[in-house]
Formats: C-alpha cells, structure tokens, sequence
C-alpha cells in the first residue's frame, strides 16, 4: 500500500481527532482513504476529514495530501 507524505515535513503518519481531543494514529494510502495504524483502533466518534501531521504543524483534508510524494 502507497502512502501520502505530509506536503510540509514529508512523513506519513497523522492523527485524526474526537470532541475530546483524543487521537487516533492513521495513515492516508493513494485513493485519500484514512487507515488507523493499529488495526484495532476504532474510528467512532472521531473526525476524518481533519487530519494533523505527527511530524510538524500541518493539518488538513486527507485529499490536500501531495500526492507526488507516496512512500
């Protein structure tokens, strides 16, 4: 699986957010798509369309993702 690289500092993991700002690790593969890095983790309650850069200050829509860059 192809992963998108964050525009800003060039890593691939992100955290996507609930109303309590508690995280949940993903990644974003090629089609945009929000894959949680543990695979039990559970996306309920938790906003995908925001996601925030491990690595940096950057935060956006998965689909803002540079898509030249995949890992």
């Amino acid at each position: 699986m192809k992963t998108l690289k964050c525009p800003q500092c060039d890593i691939h993991r992100f955290v996507v957010k609930n109303a309590l700002d508690e995280g949940v690790v993903v990644t974003v593969n090629e089609h945009c798509e929000v894959i949680p890095v543990h695979i039990n983790d559970s996306f309920v309650g938790f906003d995908l369309t925001v996601i925030y850069c491990l690595g940096c200050s950057w935060y956006g829509s998965p689909k803002s993702l540079s898509k030249g860059k995949h890992r």
